[in-house]
């Protein structure tokens, strides 16, 4: 088996893909996302896909983030004619983003889109849904999706190669893992065996604070509630808002923080995603299946108001009263949170909750980098707000639970490690040496 990381790699978080040719010279793709941050990473993003594409027989997709699907409809302008495979939810939510990014493109003025909304359509007529914990076969491969734990049917990927007479013939890709216990998804599943394990590193130096997330989303809503102005929270679409406005429904039924005050969801993308979630039920958590037939949706509550149009976002501008906005790009790197980073971070009654990763480049990360002025949209905005962060909202798993998942694997020989900036990648193959005993590490 040959496995040949085209994304993810030199310490980059975003672009994730693998090529996996078999002994006989079958090859599978395993996601193809979309680069994103800096322009400079950007750029990537044009650059031809770097395998031949009319000659794969399938292609994988591990969930529905930008950075792991983002690219997918630039297979079909390269050749591809197969399959593409896939869990339901994945299917739903991964053709909501890429329609979204297409409409984004068609409105770039400097850059040249990489697909059209017609493409995006192709594309899913390959689409093919799995089950979890069922094999497929592939050519020369069997192929398992494990529930991964990280977003609405995320994925781990067991890849075993039949026409391998020896060696390596069976690897794992991990995809993103979960922080479990995740607020919302069920816990990641475990592996038993592989001979090499391609694994994500984004959290590979650090561990999540024990902090509860919903106890810091209390503590600014209070600070908002009683000092008047506005609580801005950039938010994934996909899991980060849902999870937001499920700690925000707990809070208001618990009435620890008040009814009346209003929360926008705004974003008609996160809107659409909620909905796919309530689809879902049979991939939830205890915790959540059990809130959704006592209370019936957690995601529901007084004083939540979904936005629509720009116009409605460009009005709450308008708006004096105390109140939270939820809004995308969750890095602000884009999307509506930035029109109201504009008009907000420069006063002093605004507080802004970072929730999730922000990768260099990003608004996002310049804020928690303690930036005293940002650029949006060729202007310097002044920062006055306040700026808080909870990593225990990181839908990714953190150092030690990336050891515990790796050392139930048994057999492995060889790990790859992506998905994460040096520094990371570095930290967490030096405990995996330590603690694990494997040193043949790789950090392509």
């Amino acid at each position: 088996m040959k496995i040949t990381p085209i994304g993810a790699t030199q310490g980059i978080v975003t672009g994730s893909s693998y090529l996996v040719t078999s002994d006989s010279g079958e090859s599978i793709l395993i996601d193809l996302g979309m680069y994103q941050g800096s322009p400079e990473l950007e750029k990537l993003n044009q650059l031809p896909i770097d395998c031949n594409c009319s000659q794969l027989i399938g292609a994988i997709l591990t969930h529905a983030h930008l950075d792991h699907c983002g690219r997918l409809p630039v297979l079909l302008h390269q050749g591809f004619t197969q399959k593409i495979y896939m869990t339901a939810p994945t299917k739903d939510l991964a053709e909501l983003v890429l329609l979204d990014s297409a409409h984004i493109a068609s409105e770039d003025k400097f850059h040249a889109p990489l697909y059209n909304q017609d493409d995006v359509n192709k594309l899913f007529s390959h689409v093919q849904t799995v089950d979890y914990e069922t094999d497929l076969i592939i050519g020369d491969f069997t192929i398992r999706f494990n529930d991964a734990g990280h977003i609405l049917g995320s994925a781990s990927i067991e890849v075993l190669d039949n026409s391998a007479a020896s060696g390596f013939k069976k690897a794992v890709f991990s995809g993103d893992l979960g922080n479990s216990p995740e607020d919302i998804v069920r816990p990641t599943d475990v592996i038993t065996s592989a001979d090499v394990v391609v694994m994500e590193s984004t959290y590979g130096d650090r561990l999540h604070p024990q902090e509860k997330p919903i106890n810091m989303i209390q503590s600014e809503i209070n600070a908002i509630e009683t000092e008047g102005g506005t609580l801005l929270i950039p938010a994934f679409s996909l899991e980060r808002s849902q999870e937001i406005l499920h700690h925000i429904g707990h809070l208001k039924r618990s009435s620890l923080i008040k009814a009346e005050t209003p929360v926008y969801l705004d974003g008609p993308m996160a809107e659409k995603a909620t909905a796919i979630y309530e689809k879902y039920p049979q991939y939830y958590n205890q915790e959540f299946e059990h809130d959704f037939e006592t209370i019936g949706n957690p995601m529901q509550f007084e004083g939540l108001v979904m936005i629509q149009s720009g116009r409605e976002s460009q009005h709450l501008s308008k708006d004096p009263q105390a109140k939270v906005i939820v809004a995308g790009s969750g890095m602000m790197s884009g999307g509506r949170i930035m029109n109201h980073a504009v008009n907000y971070l420069p006063l002093a009654s605004t507080r802004v909750l970072i929730v999730g990763y922000q990768a260099e480049g990003t608004v996002g990360r310049q804020l928690l980098d303690g930036a005293k002025y940002v650029d949006i949209y060729d202007k310097s905005i002044e920062v006055n707000a306040h700026i808080s962060e909870t990593q225990a909202m990181s839908s990714h798993a953190d150092q030690a639970q990336l050891l515990k998942w790796l050392s139930s694997i048994q057999g492995v020989k060889q790990v790859i490690l992506a998905h994460g900036e040096d520094g990371p990648r570095q930290a967490l193959a030096a405990k995996i040496t330590e603690q694990l005993g494997i040193t043949d590490i790789l950090l392509p």
